[in-house]
């Protein structure tokens, strides 16, 4: 099978196991997350080796997809096997299942990815909790974000990994144009409608939203909410960097959000300077409450 190929979800039926992997990914090479037809994607890559090692098709369900060149340290999905695919992993290395499935999966991504061979690392295999769902039971999700807006800051080493904005930033203005967006809004106008679900809600709880210039001159952003819509993060970095800038007034951002559209004013920032870094849960007995919850609350935004 090849990797560009859309793959058929495997059965949730009963007596399927359900397995959480964590994992960390360069997205220069790839197209995003989400399978794409003749594209290589995260999602696409992972899957084909999970095929190589399971011998079927494979679904895995992600904590937050992510655009095309954005990075991630702290991805989490899961996948569901059977109870003969978990016990035949560790075959007679004498190894655990979930050890086993690490170290082999590492071997079939290797072989997927060729040229691009650590392009993604799953760091933990493990199975998961009762209740537990990558995308429904997360609490919130945390993106990094680096900018060096002033040509003495522009490290080639670091550019890999850094917006080279034009203008110099003030981050005492890029705060303060930050704090009226955090709570529950509606982000509508700072979200790309996806093309397969282009009613889904935009309505999100925005927790943290925060510059930090660094010692070495350069701009951390900090971005946590409940979720994330399409291009939400880099929609809201690229709209405060033309506040901080001085090229629209303090309470620009406010009124985009009050507008509820979105509109050739947003700026995209850069997706090479993003980074998932962190997708938090609740404890194991709140899991599956947390799952209800969140589909709840999309259902009736």
């Amino acid at each position: 099978m090849s990797l560009m190929e859309p793959i058929i979800p495997a059965s949730g039926g009963g007596g399927f196991f359900r397995v959480r992997l964590d994992l960390a990914y360069d997205g220069t090479p790839f197209s995003g997350w989400a399978i794409q037809p003749s594209r290589l994607t995260v999602q696409g890559a992972l899957e084909a080796a999970l095929e190589m090692l399971i011998r079927r098709p494979v679904r895995t369900t992600v904590a937050g997809r992510t655009d095309a060149g954005v990075h991630a340290r702290g991805q989490v999905v899961h996948l569901e096997l059977s109870e003969q695919e978990w016990s035949a992993l560790a075959r007679r290395s004498g190894q655990r299942p979930e050890q086993a499935l690490l170290r082999r999966l590492r071997g079939t991504l290797s072989r997927v990815l060729a040229a691009d061979s650590g392009a993604i690392v799953v760091h933990r295999a493990a199975l998961a909790p009762a209740g537990f769902d990558a995308r429904f039971s997360a609490l919130w999700r945390r993106y990094s974000y680096r900018i060096a807006d002033v040509p003495e800051n522009w490290d080639p080493v670091q550019r890999q990994l850094t917006w080279w904005y034009k203008d110099a930033l003030d981050v005492v203005r890029l705060n303060q144009a930050a704090l009226p967006l955090l709570g529950l809004q509606d982000f509508r106008s700072f979200c790309k409608p996806r093309a397969n679900d282009p009613g889904s809600s935009t309505v999100r709880q925005l927790q943290k939203f925060e510059f930090l210039r660094g010692y070495d001159g350069v701009i951390t952003v900090n971005i946590q909410a409940d979720a994330f819509c399409h291009n939400m993060v880099r929609a809201l970095i690229g709209s405060a960097v033309q506040v901080g800038s001085g090229e629209q007034p303090l309470g620009w951002l406010e009124e985009r959000l009050a507008l509820k559209f979105r509109d050739a004013k947003s700026l995209l920032a850069a997706p090479h300077a993003l980074v998932l870094e962190e997708v938090a849960y609740p404890g194991d007995g709140e899991l599956a409450a947390r799952a209800e919850l969140t589909r709840a609350r999309r259902a009736e935004a």
